[in-house]
């Protein structure tokens, strides 16, 4: 009778992971639905509605149009790769604390930004490419961190390790803004962190990288899932851990460098949206990514529209709302005295 029961368990885990996931689905359309009707304008919902049916005011058609859609649409694709680059990290390090915020993977591609914009670039491919050159260097910091001794295996040290880093970068973007002051307005905006008044352009400039970080999650989803029974255990099955922790580095440098781009550096949200997903899906890391797919863009534009209402008429940075929720996850995380297993 036992064995029966442990059989009918694997069983519906998978029908609660599709629950799960057409749940996650539901509450992301509601959050869609609320970004393009809640802003912190002169627009009433009930506007905002009637104009998305075609009818309502001229004001209200601009605003759902041209300014709450476009930005609906950047929450989204930034969310997807914060939560699939933050669940991929994870993985790799076996570290549930690590996010590319707060391991300086953000900070570097942030930095990489703020050189650019210094330098004159405007060009939203070029934006795009540097944000991603910036991430690349912060994985790779990442990666070397992990291989000091006592440090990959302890997740507060390589945390600490990381905010380090991450105050380096901050303090010569820092410099960077006393040198220019034209520039400084401009990179003081976007390292706050926001989706406002971002054209589809730079949307359009990110996909093509987002697009072959997604290919490369599809390549090694099944060999990192046997990379969690140790290296050993992968080789023995015919993988080779180097190489995938190379295309996971690719794979989060694109999806990093690109979320950059588009929103600037938010932090913690590449730690809520595995944590959220584990909760659910559990330590196998195909199932997490499943549902990092909507619960990342979920968290993302859930934060933004409560950006939008908190201070209205005005409105705070995204990426201060972003820490006001990820810090009490990080905290509980850490306070729980156990981690959980990767």
């Amino acid at each position: 009778m036992v064995p029966n029961r442990a059989v009918a368990s694997r069983a519906s885990f998978p029908s609660r992971l599709l629950t799960t996931w057409l749940v996650a689905g539901f509450l992301l359309s509601l959050v869609v639905m609320a970004s393009l009707l809640y802003g912190a304008g002169p627009v009433s919902p009930g506007d905002a509605f009637a104009a998305l049916l075609g009818n309502g005011p001229d004001n209200a058609h601009f605003v759902v149009s041209e300014l709450r859609g476009p930005r609906t649409m950047i929450g989204l694709v930034t969310g997807l790769a914060l939560g699939l680059a933050g669940a991929l990290l994870q993985s790799m390090t076996r570290n549930p604390l690590a996010e590319p915020g707060l391991l300086g993977v953000s900070a570097g591609s942030g930095f990489a930004v703020a050189l650019a914009i210094l330098f004159g670039a405007s060009n939203a491919t070029l934006t795009t490419f540097v944000a991603q050159l910036g991430a690349l260097a912060g994985c790779a910091l990442v990666i070397a961190a992990t291989r000091v001794q006592g440090l990959g295996n302890d997740p507060v040290r390589l945390i600490l390790a990381g905010a380090t880093l991450s105050g380096l970068l901050l303090a010569l973007t820092s410099m960077l803004m006393l040198m220019d002051q034209r520039a400084a307005d401009e990179i003081r905006f976007w390292i706050t962190g926001s989706i406002a008044g971002k054209p589809l352009t730079l949307l359009s400039s990110t996909l093509p990288a987002i697009a072959v970080g997604l290919l490369i999650i599809a390549m090694v989803a099944r060999p990192l899932a046997a990379m969690a029974l140790g290296e050993k255990a992968a080789v023995g099955l015919g993988h080779h851990p180097g190489r995938i922790r190379f295309l996971i580095t690719l794979s989060v440098a694109l999806l990093v460098g690109s979320a950059t781009a588009l929103a600037g550096p938010l932090i913690f949200v590449g730690l809520v949206v595995p944590f959220i997903a584990r909760a659910f899906a559990g330590p196998d890391i195909r199932k997490t990514l499943w549902l990092c797919l909507p619960i990342g863009p979920a968290v993302v534009l859930g934060a933004d529209v409560l950006s939008r209402l908190i201070a209205a008429p005005s409105e705070l940075p995204l990426g201060v709302v972003t820490a006001l929720i990820g810090a009490p996850v990080l905290l509980a995380i850490v306070r729980a005295g156990r981690m959980p297993s990767l």
